[in-house]
């Protein structure tokens, strides 16, 4: 969440990557040709970084996959579970505000004061504060959550039916994703550079907060704890976006289980 700086304790959080994985359980295909996988994303976040990263360096047309264009499906659930943390309703208790998902917008309902406070993805904070217009309050990444802490953020699922009709693309996926993650971990100096592509026109100050931590926002492997898994599930009931949900061993393939978890 991000606020102006005339508030005490201004605003900003962003959501994290802590695995790339993919899994499910409906029936429905793909539609995409051979070779080919499509992929929504939520936002540009960090969280997606390492898809960048693979895409830039080459890892998933090495793999034998290439990726279709990838739409930005937005979400809001992380207000609503910060404010039931509290005892309040973001229906009754605060205006939630649409502004899309282009940062510059968001940056400057901000400034003008059409929005009090921003919970929008990460770099939003360090953009915030590099324009001087807000600064880092809540930060899930940074372990303001303790319940959100190493669990899972970002995270690439599908069908039962895609996973069985591309199974070979899913692979080489997960490779390229896994190679990626290696590459922000083993080779530092390559990071910033990659950033600032994935984040056209950032303010370089912001672009520096963000390579100083980006190790500590995606993992070096891809693979799920169970107690990862079971915070997520806990999150999304206590939002209302789920009342059911498959057990760890259900929905997490037995390679994507982190062992001893």
């Amino acid at each position: 969440m991000a606020g102006r700086t005339r508030s005490r304790r201004p605003l900003t959080a962003a959501l994290v990557a802590v695995v790339m994985a993919v899994t499910g359980c409906a029936e429905r295909g793909s539609t995409a040709p051979a070779n080919v996988l499509n992929v929504g994303q939520i936002s540009n976040s960090v969280a997606f970084f390492p898809l960048f990263v693979a895409e830039r360096k080459g890892y998933f047309e090495e793999e034998g996959v290439t990726l279709g264009e990838r739409p930005r499906l937005g979400t809001e659930a992380l207000v609503t579970y910060l404010f039931a943390r509290v005892g309040l309703r973001t229906d009754t208790d605060a205006e939630l505000v649409n502004l899309g998902g282009v940062t510059s917008a968001a940056l400057g309902a901000l400034k003008s004061g059409r929005v009090d406070a921003l919970a929008f993805f990460q770099p939003i904070a360090q953009q915030a504060q590099a324009a001087g217009i807000g600064r880092n309050y809540i930060s899930p990444a940074r372990g303001d959550v303790p319940r959100l802490s190493n669990v899972a953020h970002g995270v690439v699922f599908t069908t039962q039916a895609a996973l069985e009709e591309k199974t070979e693309e899913v692979a080489a996926f997960q490779r390229a994703v896994g190679r990626a993650q290696r590459l922000i971990h083993e080779q530092p100096a390559q990071v910033e550079p990659l950033l600032a592509g994935y984040l056209k026109g950032i303010d370089p100050d912001a672009l520096a907060a963000l390579s100083a931590i980006i190790k500590e926002e995606i993992p070096k492997e891809i693979g799920f704890a169970r107690a990862s898994y079971d915070t997520a599930v806990e999150f999304h009931r206590e939002t209302g976006l789920i009342d059911r949900f498959p057990s760890y061993e259900e929905n997490v393939p037995e390679s994507l289980r982190i062992a001893g978890s």
